[in-house]
C-alpha cells in the first residue's frame, strides 16, 4: 500500500478510536453523575499519597502470593505509554519522535520498554497457566480474561516484531538501546528485504490495530478497573467504614437505597473499579460457608444494574449534560430482586458486616455500607425481613433490649455487689456502659462481674446506669431499622448529658464502635475505652498486682468490630502476655487484619443460619487446630459463638471460652 494511504487510513482509524474513547469516557462520567453527592475531595494530599501507593504501588496487591505478577503487568503498561504514544504519534506524523528529551534519557527509556515486554510477556503466561492450572476456587473461568491477557501477549510479541523489523532493515539509529529486538531481528535473516518489509509493516499494523482495539475494548470489559481504579484509590476511606450515613426522617424522604442512582458517586465508582481479582470472596465468612453472599459477584451485578438502568433512564434522551436527564421509571432491573443484574434479598441479610471484603478489596470498595444502606430499604420502606428479626426489633423498640425483658431487670445482675449507680451532681471517671448481654445474658455477666472486680480493684472512679440504660442500638443500625436505632441513640445520649458523662468503658467491641463512631453523628463526644485497651493500661500502670500465671495453651480470637473496625489487637495480646509470664497468645492461622468473623455481626446474633455449615464452627474448628485450653475472646457475641461451636465439635470438657477479664479477674484474686 502507498504510505501516504497508508497514513490516511491509519489517521482515520485512529480519530475514530480516540473520538469512540472519549465518548466512552464521557459515558461513564455520565454514569457517576447520576448518583447522590458525597464529598471525597478533602485531605488531597493524602488522598495523593494514597494513590501513588496503592494504586501505583499495589500495596495491597502484593499483600498476596501472586500480587508480585500483576505489579509487573501494571508497570509493564507504566513504561510501555510513552512508547505508545511515540507509536501513535509517528503513526500521524512520521518524524515525531520522544527523542527531544534528550540521547540518554530517551535511550533509558527504550531499555527500560524492551526490558519490561519481556517481563510482561512472562507475567502473560504465568497469568495464563495460573488461570488454566493452578486457578483459585474465588476466581472466575472467564473468557474475557483470556481475551486481554491475548491481547497484551500480542501487543509484546507485535512491538519486538516491528522493530526487530526496522533494526534488520537499519532503519533505526537506536539498535544499541533495544537488546531483545536486536536478537529478534535475526529471525529476518532468511527473508529479501521486500519480505522483510512487509513483515515489519504487518507487525506495525497488528500492533496499532490492536492497540485501538483494546483501548476500546475496556469500558465493556472486566478491565474496566484499568481506567477507574486509580480515581478510587485516590477518594478512598481512610480506613474501613466504622459507620454509614445517617437518615433524616421528614415526609417524602427515601430510606435506604432500592435504585442504583440512589448510590452516591463514589458507590457507583466503586462497582465499575472492581478488579474481580476474588480476594474479598475468599475472605467472606458467608461466602466460605456455603452461603449465597459472594461479594465480588454482589458489585458485579451493580455494576451490571448499573450499565443497563444508566441507558433506561436517559430513556434515548443526549446526555450532552451533566448531571444526565434520567427517568426513574424507565428502569428495566430492579436492584434488589433475582437475576444476574440484580441483587438477592438473601445476599443482603447473609453479611456479618465483619469488615474482611473491604480490608482485602485492592481498590478500596466498601461494600457493607452498600448493604446495609440496602437492608434500610427492606426494613423501613418494605417491612421485607427474615421472620426470627420481627421478635427482635419489637423487643428492642418497646423495651430496649433484644430478648423482651423487662427494663427494671436490667441492673439485677449488680444484686450483692459492690457497683456504683450514677448519681446527678456525682461525676465519675467512668461509665461503664454494660449493654444489653452483660445485663441479660446469663453467660456474659460473668464477664461483667469480672469486670466489676478488677475496677474496684484498681481503684477506679465508675458507675454504670442501671436500669436507665438502653440497648445502644448496633445490630438495629447494622439490619437496617435506622428509626428504632435513632430513638434509642438520642435517649442514650440524653442520659450521658444528664449524667455529665465523659468517658464511657464497654466491654462489647459492638457496642464500642457504636458509641464510639455512630454516635459521633449526632455530636456526641466522648472519650470511650474497650475493656482490653483499659485492663492493659491498668496492668502496665501497676494498678492491678497479677498474682496467678495463667496455665495451658491459650489461643486469642479477634473481633471483627474490635480489630478490623477499629485497629486494636494488642491490648488483649499484652494482656494475655502479663498473665503468663511473657508468653504469648497463641495465634490461629488468620488472625488480626485477616481474622475469620464468629459470625453474629451485623445482626446475624438474632438469625439462624439455614445455608451451608455455621460460620462459628468454621471458626471454632480453626481454633482447636492450636490444640489450646483456652480460647480467650473479647466480645460477649464471639463468647457465645465459640461456645456452641465447643459444644458442637464436644470439646467442652477439655476446651474453655473465656473473656480476657474473667482471666484477669481470677489472676488478680488468687
Amino acid at each position: 500500500m502507498n504510505m501516504n494511504w497508508s497514513r490516511l487510513l491509519f489517521t482515520v482509524i485512529f480519530l475514530v478510536s480516540i473520538a469512540f474513547f472519549a465518548r466512552n469516557l464521557y459515558r461513564l462520567f455520565a454514569m457517576l453523575c447520576l448518583g447522590r453527592w458525597e464529598n471525597r475531595f478533602d485531605r488531597l494530599k493524602d488522598r495523593m499519597v494514597s494513590m501513588l501507593l496503592f494504586a501505583f504501588g499495589q500495596l495491597r496487591v502484593l499483600r498476596s502470593s501472586y500480587g508480585f505478577n500483576h505489579l509487573l503487568i501494571f508497570w509493564g503498561f507504566m513504561v510501555l505509554l510513552l512508547l505508545n504514544f511515540e507509536f501513535l504519534m509517528a503513526g500521524l506524523f512520521p518524524h515525531f519522535s520522544l527523542a527531544f528529551l534528550g540521547h540518554y534519557p530517551y535511550a533509558l527509556l527504550l531499555v527500560m520498554t524492551e526490558l519490561m515486554s519481556v517481563l510482561v510477556l512472562f507475567a502473560v503466561a504465568a497469568a495464563t497457566i495460573r488461570r488454566l492450572f493452578f486457578r483459585p476456587d474465588y476466581i472466575e473461568a472467564s473468557l474475557d480474561a483470556f481475551l486481554i491477557l491475548g491481547l497484551i501477549a500480542v501487543l509484546m510479541v507485535a512491538y519486538f516484531g516491528y522493530h526487530a523489523g526496522e533494526i534488520h532493515l537499519g532503519t533505526t539509529v537506536w539498535a544499541a538501546w533495544m537488546p531483545v529486538s536486536r536478537l529478534a531481528s535475526a529471525l529476518y535473516a532468511s527473508l529479501s528485504p521486500q519480505a522483510a518489509e512487509g513483515v515489519t509493516g504487518t507487525f506495525w499494523w497488528i500492533h496499532a490495530l490492536v492497540l485501538l482495539a483494546f483501548l476500546n475494548y475496556l469500558p465493556y470489559s472486566k478491565h474496566l478497573h484499568i481506567l477507574t481504579a486509580i480515581p478510587s484509590c485516590f477518594f478512598r476511606s481512610f480506613s474501613v467504614p466504622k459507620t454509614v450515613p445517617p437518615l433524616e426522617f421528614e415526609k417524602g424522604n427515601h430510606f435506604g437505597v432500592s435504585k442504583i442512582n440512589q448510590f452516591s458517586w463514589k458507590d457507583l465508582l466503586h462497582f465499575m473499579a472492581c478488579t474481580e481479582c476474588g480476594r474479598c470472596q475468599a475472605a467472606c465468612p458467608a461466602e466460605r460457608t456455603g452461603k449465597s453472599l459472594n461479594p465480588r459477584l454482589l458489585v458485579h451485578e451493580g455494576k451490571r444494574n448499573l450499565f443497563i438502568n444508566s441507558q433506561a433512564m436517559w430513556n434515548g434522551r443526549r446526555i450532552d449534560s451533566l448531571p444526565p436527564p434520567v427517568d426513574e421509571k424507565a428502569m428495566k432491573v430492579s436492584l434488589i430482586g433475582e437475576g444476574h443484574e440484580s441483587i438477592a434479598e438473601e445476599d443482603l441479610w447473609a453479611c456479618t458486616t465483619c469488615g474482611a471484603c473491604m480490608v482485602e478489596c485492592p481498590v478500596f470498595i466498601e461494600h457493607v455500607p452498600k448493604i446495609i444502606e440496602m437492608r434500610r430499604h427492606l426494613v423501613m420502606e418494605q417491612a421485607r425481613f427474615p421472620e426470627e428479626l420481627l421478635r427482635f426489633f419489637e423487643n428492642t423498640e418497646q423495651r430496649f433490649n433484644p430478648w423482651g425483658i423487662a427494663p427494671s431487670d436490667r441492673a439485677k445482675w449488680a444484686q450483692g455487689l459492690d457497683v456504683p449507680f450514677l448519681e446527678a451532681g456525682r461525676p465519675v471517671e467512668y461509665l461503664f456502659f454494660v449493654g444489653c448481654s452483660g445485663s441479660f445474658d446469663s453467660r456474659t455477666r460473668h464477664i461483667v462481674t469480672s469486670m466489676t472486680r478488677i475496677l474496684n480493684a484498681a481503684g477506679v472512679s465508675w458507675a454504670i446506669l442501671g436500669n436507665e440504660e438502653k440497648c445502644c442500638g448496633d445490630s438495629l443500625r447494622r439490619l437496617g431499622n435506622e428509626y428504632v436505632f435513632h430513638q434509642l441513640a438520642m435517649d442514650n445520649l440524653q442520659l450521658f448529658e444528664k449524667y455529665g458523662v465523659t468517658r464511657i468503658l464497654t466491654h462489647c467491641p459492638h457496642c464500642y464502635t457504636t458509641l464510639k463512631n455512630d454516635y459521633a453523628q449526632f455530636g456526641a463526644n466522648y472519650s470511650v475505652i474497650h475493656h482490653t485497651q483499659f485492663i492493659d493500661q491498668l496492668v502496665r500502670e501497676g494498678k492491678i498486682q497479677l498474682r496467678k500465671r495463667v496455665n495451658g495453651r491459650t489461643v486469642v480470637h479477634d473481633s471483627c468490630y474490635l480489630g478490623r473496625y477499629n485497629g486494636i489487637y494488642e491490648p488483649p495480646r499484652n494482656v494475655l502476655r502479663a498473665v503468663s509470664e511473657g508468653i504469648p497468645p497463641l495465634e490461629m492461622p488468620r488472625h488480626e487484619a485477616k481474622s475469620f468473623c464468629c459470625g453474629a455481626g451485623g445482626g446475624r446474633m438474632w438469625l439462624e443460619e439455614r445455608a451451608g455449615k455455621r460460620i462459628y464452627l468454621e471458626r471454632t474448628e480453626e481454633a482447636l487446630t492450636t490444640r489450646p485450653s483456652t480460647i480467650a475472646v473479647s466480645c460477649p457475641y464471639c463468647m457465645t459463638m465459640f461456645e456452641d461451636g465447643v459444644k458442637e465439635i464436644k470439646a467442652q470438657d477439655t476446651v474453655q471460652v473465656r473473656d480476657i477479664a474473667e482471666i484477669v479477674a481470677e489472676a488478680i484474686e488468687a
